[in-house]
């Protein structure tokens, strides 16, 4: 009982604030047998799938010595679905949730990127450079291998992660 009367006041405050996303009713989704929204489980699918897309880009950055961009939105689009079909959810939270991850795995992979280089010029494995890298220059780093067209692939990134992130009607 309890339940229900949370998702009503959900539905009410979504419709009151005019939002796209979260307003339609959530107790006819539910009553309609659609799958009840997982946030946890989004939230492991986003981080999952942002940690796979960030070793993918920095591989294939480090073995062309190219930084691919739409590999950034690939990345958004891969968090996005993963969220979506994992989380099933319909509100404002697994929006973020796929923006947030989407944008991580683009920085992250950035950041491989840049370790997988830093370790071929030291003619070190790049997994023991990996584990004695010293994180404080982390940003030293990251403003070395910064390119101003990186904000473009991460916004787009960042669009695709939110939109697609939400579970729609089939």
């Amino acid at each position: 009982m309890r339940q229900t009367s949370t998702l009503i006041i959900m539905n009410h405050s979504s419709e009151e604030q005019g939002s796209s996303y979260g307003s339609s009713d959530s107790i006819s989704r539910l009553s309609a047998g659609e799958p009840r929204q997982n946030l946890p489980l989004a939230i492991i699918a986003g981080l999952v799938s942002s940690l796979v897309g960030a070793a993918i880009w920095a591989g294939i950055t480090v073995a062309t010595s190219y930084q691919i961009g739409y590999i950034a939105i690939a990345i958004g689009f891969m968090v996005g679905f993963a969220v979506r079909f994992t989380g099933h959810g319909y509100t404002m939270p697994f929006a973020i949730v796929g923006a947030f991850f989407a944008l991580m795995g683009c920085v992250v992979g950035n950041f491989l990127s840049a370790l997988g280089f830093l370790s071929i010029g030291l003619d070190m494995s790049f997994f023991t450079l990996l584990k004695e890298f010293d994180y404080s220059l982390a940003p030293e780093l990251m403003e070395e291998s910064f390119h101003p067209m990186d904000l473009l692939f991460y916004g787009i990134a960042l669009w695709a992660g939110f939109k697609y992130s939400l579970y729609q009607e089939a």
